[in-house]
Protein backbone atom coordinates (compact mmCIF):
# COMPACT_ATOMS: atom_id res chain seq x y z
CA UNK A 1 0.00 0.00 0.00
CA UNK A 2 2.86 2.39 0.88
CA UNK A 3 4.52 1.84 -2.50
CA UNK A 4 1.17 2.33 -4.29
CA UNK A 5 0.51 5.62 -2.50
CA UNK A 6 4.04 6.81 -3.21
CA UNK A 7 3.69 6.12 -6.94
CA UNK A 8 0.32 7.88 -7.13
CA UNK A 9 1.77 10.79 -5.15
CA UNK A 10 4.60 11.25 -7.61
CA UNK A 11 2.38 10.90 -10.69
CA UNK A 12 -0.55 13.03 -9.67
CA UNK A 13 1.40 15.77 -7.95
CA UNK A 14 2.54 16.89 -11.41
CA UNK A 15 -0.86 17.30 -13.06
CA UNK A 16 -1.60 20.87 -12.07
CA UNK A 17 1.86 22.37 -11.68
CA UNK A 18 2.13 24.02 -15.10
CA UNK A 19 1.35 27.55 -13.99
CA UNK A 20 0.18 30.30 -16.34
CA UNK A 21 2.17 33.50 -16.54
CA UNK A 22 -0.29 35.26 -14.22
CA UNK A 23 0.04 32.62 -11.51
CA UNK A 24 0.93 35.05 -8.75
CA UNK A 25 -2.30 36.95 -9.39
CA UNK A 26 -4.49 33.86 -9.28
CA UNK A 27 -6.21 32.31 -6.27
CA UNK A 28 -4.66 28.91 -5.43
CA UNK A 29 -7.78 26.85 -6.13
CA UNK A 30 -8.36 28.60 -9.46
CA UNK A 31 -4.72 28.00 -10.28
CA UNK A 32 -5.12 24.30 -9.62
CA UNK A 33 -8.26 24.04 -11.74
CA UNK A 34 -6.81 25.80 -14.77
CA UNK A 35 -3.53 23.94 -14.64
CA UNK A 36 -5.20 20.55 -14.21
CA UNK A 37 -6.98 21.18 -17.50
CA UNK A 38 -3.83 22.41 -19.22
CA UNK A 39 -1.56 19.57 -18.13
CA UNK A 40 -4.08 16.86 -18.92
CA UNK A 41 -4.51 18.37 -22.39
CA UNK A 42 -0.74 18.24 -22.89
CA UNK A 43 -0.54 14.65 -21.70
CA UNK A 44 -3.31 13.62 -24.09
CA UNK A 45 -2.08 15.50 -27.14
CA UNK A 46 1.72 15.51 -27.01
CA UNK A 47 2.84 12.58 -29.16
CA UNK A 48 6.33 12.66 -27.74
CA UNK A 49 5.12 12.29 -24.17
CA UNK A 50 2.64 9.58 -25.14
CA UNK A 51 5.47 7.65 -26.74
CA UNK A 52 7.59 8.00 -23.62
CA UNK A 53 10.07 10.61 -24.86
CA UNK A 54 12.29 11.44 -21.90
CA UNK A 55 13.44 14.71 -23.48
CA UNK A 56 9.85 15.92 -23.96
CA UNK A 57 8.89 15.01 -20.41
CA UNK A 58 12.00 16.61 -18.90
CA UNK A 59 11.40 19.76 -20.91
CA UNK A 60 7.84 19.94 -19.58
CA UNK A 61 9.01 19.49 -16.00
CA UNK A 62 12.00 21.81 -16.13
CA UNK A 63 10.27 24.70 -17.88
CA UNK A 64 6.77 24.51 -16.40
CA UNK A 65 6.96 22.73 -13.05
CA UNK A 66 10.28 23.37 -11.30
CA UNK A 67 9.87 27.16 -10.97
CA UNK A 68 6.79 26.61 -8.80
CA UNK A 69 8.29 24.35 -6.15
CA UNK A 70 10.14 25.60 -3.10
CA UNK A 71 12.78 22.88 -3.06
CA UNK A 72 14.79 24.52 -0.30
CA UNK A 73 11.85 24.42 2.10
CA UNK A 74 10.90 20.92 0.97
CA UNK A 75 14.42 19.68 1.64
CA UNK A 76 14.59 21.38 5.03
CA UNK A 77 11.28 19.82 6.04
CA UNK A 78 12.35 16.42 4.76
CA UNK A 79 15.61 16.67 6.72
CA UNK A 80 13.88 17.84 9.90
CA UNK A 81 16.25 18.33 12.83
CA UNK A 82 19.09 16.93 10.72
CA UNK A 83 19.10 20.01 8.48
CA UNK A 84 21.10 21.95 11.07
CA UNK A 85 23.67 19.14 11.17
CA UNK A 86 24.55 19.67 7.52
CA UNK A 87 27.21 22.17 6.48
CA UNK A 88 26.13 24.92 4.03
CA UNK A 89 27.74 23.12 1.10
CA UNK A 90 26.08 19.86 2.11
CA UNK A 91 22.73 21.65 2.32
CA UNK A 92 23.23 23.01 -1.19
CA UNK A 93 24.01 19.54 -2.54
CA UNK A 94 21.06 18.00 -0.68
CA UNK A 95 18.63 20.50 -2.23
CA UNK A 96 20.06 19.82 -5.69
CA UNK A 97 19.95 16.02 -5.33
CA UNK A 98 16.46 16.03 -3.80
CA UNK A 99 15.24 18.19 -6.68
CA UNK A 100 16.87 15.82 -9.17
CA UNK A 101 15.27 12.85 -7.42
CA UNK A 102 11.79 14.33 -7.74
CA UNK A 103 12.35 15.44 -11.33
CA UNK A 104 13.52 12.02 -12.47
CA UNK A 105 10.78 10.27 -10.56
CA UNK A 106 8.22 12.62 -12.13
CA UNK A 107 9.63 12.08 -15.60
CA UNK A 108 9.27 8.32 -15.25
CA UNK A 109 5.71 8.67 -13.94
CA UNK A 110 4.20 11.29 -16.27
CA UNK A 111 3.73 8.84 -19.13
CA UNK A 112 1.51 6.66 -16.90
CA UNK A 113 -1.51 8.98 -17.09
CA UNK A 114 -4.65 7.04 -18.02
CA UNK A 115 -7.61 9.46 -18.26
CA UNK A 116 -8.10 10.02 -14.53
CA UNK A 117 -10.44 12.92 -13.62
CA UNK A 118 -9.36 15.44 -11.00
CA UNK A 119 -11.86 17.40 -8.91
CA UNK A 120 -10.72 20.59 -7.19
CA UNK A 121 -12.44 21.81 -4.03
CA UNK A 122 -13.06 25.58 -4.11
CA UNK A 123 -11.11 27.28 -1.33
CA UNK A 124 -9.84 30.84 -1.27
CA UNK A 125 -7.47 31.81 1.54
CA UNK A 126 -7.78 35.08 3.44
CA UNK A 127 -6.09 38.04 1.71
CA UNK A 128 -3.28 38.11 4.27
CA UNK A 129 -2.77 34.32 4.38
CA UNK A 130 0.79 33.15 3.74
CA UNK A 131 0.00 29.44 3.63
CA UNK A 132 -2.92 27.42 2.32
CA UNK A 133 -3.93 23.91 1.33
CA UNK A 134 -5.77 23.13 -1.90
CA UNK A 135 -7.72 19.90 -1.73
CA UNK A 136 -8.42 17.72 -4.76
CA UNK A 137 -9.74 14.23 -5.50
CA UNK A 138 -8.59 11.93 -8.27
CA UNK A 139 -11.48 9.91 -9.71
CA UNK A 140 -9.96 6.66 -10.96
CA UNK A 141 -13.04 4.91 -12.35
CA UNK A 142 -13.65 1.14 -12.55
CA UNK A 143 -15.20 1.18 -9.10
CA UNK A 144 -12.01 2.26 -7.35
CA UNK A 145 -12.14 4.74 -4.47
CA UNK A 146 -11.24 8.38 -5.23
CA UNK A 147 -7.77 9.39 -4.05
CA UNK A 148 -7.60 12.64 -2.02
CA UNK A 149 -4.59 14.83 -2.77
CA UNK A 150 -3.79 17.99 -0.81
CA UNK A 151 -1.30 20.60 -2.02
CA UNK A 152 0.34 22.67 0.71
CA UNK A 153 1.42 26.03 -0.63
CA UNK A 154 3.03 29.23 0.56
CA UNK A 155 2.60 32.73 -0.80
CA UNK A 156 5.84 34.39 -1.84
CA UNK A 157 6.75 37.55 -3.72
CA UNK A 158 6.93 35.32 -6.80
CA UNK A 159 3.51 33.77 -6.32
CA UNK A 160 2.22 30.61 -4.65
CA UNK A 161 4.74 27.77 -4.39
CA UNK A 162 4.32 24.15 -3.34
CA UNK A 163 6.30 22.76 -0.44
CA UNK A 164 4.40 19.54 0.31
CA UNK A 165 1.92 17.14 -1.28
CA UNK A 166 -0.27 14.78 0.75
CA UNK A 167 -1.86 11.76 -0.92
CA UNK A 168 -4.47 9.71 0.97
CA UNK A 169 -3.15 11.14 4.22
CA UNK A 170 0.53 10.46 3.42
CA UNK A 171 2.78 13.52 3.18
CA UNK A 172 5.55 13.45 0.58
CA UNK A 173 7.83 15.43 2.90
CA UNK A 174 7.08 13.22 5.91
CA UNK A 175 7.57 10.11 3.81
CA UNK A 176 11.06 11.22 2.78
CA UNK A 177 11.87 12.45 6.30
CA UNK A 178 11.57 8.91 7.61
CA UNK A 179 13.99 7.49 5.04
CA UNK A 180 16.36 10.47 5.31
CA UNK A 181 16.56 10.18 9.09
CA UNK A 182 17.18 6.46 8.86
CA UNK A 183 20.02 6.93 6.39
CA UNK A 184 21.62 9.73 8.43
CA UNK A 185 21.56 7.60 11.57
CA UNK A 186 23.47 4.89 9.71
CA UNK A 187 25.88 6.81 7.50
CA UNK A 188 25.60 10.51 8.32
CA UNK A 189 24.80 13.43 6.00
CA UNK A 190 27.46 12.42 3.48
CA UNK A 191 25.95 8.93 3.40
CA UNK A 192 22.52 10.36 2.61
CA UNK A 193 24.02 12.44 -0.19
CA UNK A 194 25.75 9.37 -1.61
CA UNK A 195 22.47 7.43 -1.46
CA UNK A 196 20.60 10.19 -3.31
CA UNK A 197 23.30 10.39 -5.98
CA UNK A 198 23.14 6.63 -6.49
CA UNK A 199 19.34 6.67 -6.67
CA UNK A 200 19.36 9.50 -9.19
CA UNK A 201 21.80 7.65 -11.42
CA UNK A 202 19.60 4.56 -11.36
CA UNK A 203 16.52 6.62 -12.27
CA UNK A 204 18.41 8.31 -15.10
CA UNK A 205 18.88 4.96 -16.75
CA UNK A 206 15.21 3.97 -16.56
Amino acid sequence: MKVFIHKIMILLATFWLVFPAVAKETAPDQLVRSTVDEVITILKQDDGIKKGSKDRVLDLIETKILPHFNFIRMTRLAMGKNWSKAEPQQQKVLVSEFQTLLVRTYSNALTSYRDEVIEVTPATPQPDARNTTVKTRVIQGRGREPVPIDYTMEKTDKGWKVYDVTVAGVSLVTNYRSSFNSEIRKTGVDGLIATLVKKNKSLEGQ
